[in-house]
């Protein structure tokens, strides 16, 4: 049976973030949604893709192999849809998908954004990792108030609007009839508490944009459109976890090696006496320069192995260096060498 293009489905590409998969699901949902008289198969067919796209590994797993393990048929109530329940479709939140919609919806763990950057490599760095320290402009937490708000040395006092709960609830109408929502108080972002004198540094808010350094740690190995992620070291919110940095890898191109999964591979031009009697090369690899020996009539393609000269697979072993030979053949002779390559050709070399 042929496989589904969630992509297709939801109508984004492949490359679409997670909040482009969530709003294209949102519209679809809202379309399609059976109590409104929608069409109840495209609906479920939107909840498939979604369930797969939305969630990082089964979306790494259906990039690389166009399915994923488990039944995503979406929904196994059987006929219809009667009223609007927070999980009864297979594990989505349709809470979560309708709430922006119609204000309905529990409350989200609250986190800081996820931010992402570029980052040069060379073929060497590559290859063998690096430790690269960077400049990045993000909100982080204030260090004169260590993120609280207050101004050092006060107190902080009950929040009014919510009467230290640090949630409100509020009741809203819908389609579907009144639905409860509990929201994060915006006067104390959630703490129930607010400083009795703010912070001059952040003025209460307990962050503040700045400047950061950050050291961004490159495994050995890593390949050109990879991405490496810090966790927490995204930005950062008040009463709450900061969002994780991604760095994308970009990797210079070499003017010798280039790379083939763990081997490396360069070429090397042998002169044709050399490679009629053999010879020993001083090559550059990766490493620094080797002395190589090219085996008596060795012919142009060949490929010299060269053990323990490629990339890192983990602590103790390495790829190959594959060194392939380009017999230079040369233009111009003179009378000697062309009396000599005639009497190699008499006796049918």
């Amino acid at each position: 049976m042929a496989q589904k293009d969630y992509y297709k489905i939801l109508g984004v590409e492949k490359g679409a973030s997670s909040e482009e998969i969530k709003k294209a699901f949102r519209r679809l949902a809202h379309k399609h949604h059976p109590d409104k008289g929608g069409d109840e198969a495209k609906f479920k067919e939107a909840n498939e893709a979604y369930q797969v796209l939305s969630d990082e590994k089964k979306r790494a797993e259906y990039d690389t192999y166009g399915q994923v393990g488990g039944d995503f048929t979406g929904g196994s109530n059987g006929g219809g849809f009667s009223g609007f329940s927070g999980q009864g479709f297979e594990g989505v939140d349709l809470n979560d998908i309708f709430g922006d919609f119609f204000g309905g919806g529990r409350q989200q763990a609250r986190r800081g954004r996820d931010i992402s950057i570029d980052l040069e490599l060379s073929f060497s760095e590559s290859i063998f990792g690096v430790a690269r320290k960077v400049l990045v402009t993000k909100v982080s937490r204030c260090d004169v108030c260590k993120g609280t708000g207050a101004k050092p040395g006060t107190s902080t006092k009950t929040c009014k609007d919510c009467n230290g709960q640090g949630r409100i609830q509020e009741m809203k109408r819908s389609f579907f009839g009144t639905i409860s929502q509990v929201r994060e108080c915006s006067t104390c972002a959630g703490t129930g508490k607010i400083p009795e004198d703010k912070c001059n540094a952040c003025k209460g808010h307990g962050v503040i944009r700045k400047e950061e350094e950050i050291t961004i740690k490159v495994p050995a190995g890593i390949q050109n459109g990879e991405t490496v992620r810090l966790t927490g070291a995204g930005e950062a919110i008040q009463n709450g976890p900061s969002g994780d940095l991604y760095a994308r890898i970009h990797v210079a191109p070499h003017r010798i090696f280039k790379r083939e999964g763990y081997n490396i591979v360069m070429s090397h031009q042998v002169k044709l006496t050399d490679a009629i009697l053999g010879t020993e090369s001083l090559i550059e690899t990766i490493d620094g320069k080797i002395t190589v020996k090219i085996p008596k009539g060795v012919s142009s393609g060949e490929v010299l192995r060269v053990r323990e000269k490629g990339v890192p697979v983990d602590q103790k072993r390495r790829g190959d260096l594959l060194i392939k030979i380009e017999v230079k053949t040369p233009t111009k002779l003179s009378k000697k060498a062309e009396s000599l390559i005639e009497d190699l050709r008499s006796e049918g070399l």
